[in-house]
């Protein structure tokens, strides 16, 4: 069911066409209550630069590498990111200027995926944005920025949006992944998508001749084009799932393979496992000319 969901909203086939008809009205109906929640919400100005990289559809589009190559641009940075897929709840110091202060299940998978990628920065999960902006100032933030909150219309921000390049089905959910109505983007500062606003390189660490891909991440068929050769079996799990290290030493049996592949996102949640692991490494280089945006606003609001 969830392969058919996905493929739904990401790449239709003529089969979907009945169950989207069905669900089109709900469709319409929740992208009206999200027109009318941005429409009447009331945005919060704090006394900080606040810059937020997020999408209008479910599932990835590089936010989590985007936001990582952004905040190594900068010095004093707090990321702030609501930390899905954790078990802990309320406002949670995951890193601070590159200190590690907390483990996976405390951070959720992206968040810590974060705090070890950067060296400098501070990483904070909360479900509340507010609380969690109002303690990274405490803290000496200098600049802030939002993992996934374009949505957040309640905090006033520099709004960058990644689309991907293509964009098969144009429905809000639960017809289809947008989040929003699509004409929602024109409130975007700066939209963002690979090739004309940043390149990825992808590249295999520890690679082996019998790989078996092991992930947990939404519409993973988005890895294809960065699959090498030697890939023996996939296997699919719930974006943010955890993973067993026995189930894991089964599969490698089963399939004959000699390591597991997966995403760096996928990793740290396999940080002790005494398991062969191939990872895929995803680094993003924004353009200058986006850079150059942002750096406006930056001193700009500073200015101000």
């Amino acid at each position: 069911m969830k392969h058919f969901v996905e493929q739904m909203f990401f790449n239709p086939q003529w089969y979907h066409t009945p169950l989207t008809i069905v669900l089109f009205p709900f469709s319409l109906f929740y992208g009206s209550v999200m027109f009318l929640r941005r429409k009447l919400g009331n945005a919060i100005q704090y006394d900080i630069p606040i810059i937020s990289v997020g999408n209008l559809i479910v599932g990835g589009t590089g936010k989590t590498p985007f936001v990582i190559a952004l905040a190594s641009q900068y010095e004093d940075v707090f990321v702030i990111s609501r930390g899905y897929g954790r078990k802990s709840r309320g406002l949670r110091e995951i890193s601070y200027k590159g200190n590690i202060l907390a483990d996976v299940k405390v951070a959720g998978d992206e968040a810590m995926l974060m705090a070890l990628s950067l060296s400098d920065v501070s990483v904070l999960v909360s479900e509340d944005r507010h609380k969690a902006i109002k303690y990274a100032q405490s803290k000496g933030a200098k600049l802030i920025l939002l993992d996934d909150g374009f949505n957040r219309v309640d905090i006033d921000k520099f709004d960058i949006l990644l689309e991907p390049n293509d964009i098969k089905n144009s429905a809000t959910f639960p017809a289809g992944p947008f989040r929003e109505f699509p004409s929602t983007r024109d409130k975007a500062d700066i939209i963002v998508k690979e090739g004309s606003g940043f390149n990825r390189e992808v590249t295999i660490e520890n690679k082996t001749e019998k790989m078996l891909l092991v992930t947990a991440i939404s519409n993973p068929s988005r890895l294809e084009d960065y699959l090498p050769k030697g890939v023996v079996h996939k296997v699919y799990y719930e974006d943010h799932a955890y993973f067993d290290e026995d189930v894991l030493k089964k599969l490698l049996k089963e399939y004959h393979a000699t390591s597991i592949l997966c995403t760096s996102k996928d990793k740290v949640k396999m940080e002790g496992f005494k398991l062969p692991i191939s990872e895929m490494k995803l680094e993003l280089e924004i353009k200058k000319e986006i850079l150059a945006q942002i750096d406006t606003y930056i001193k700009g609001y500073i200015h101000a």
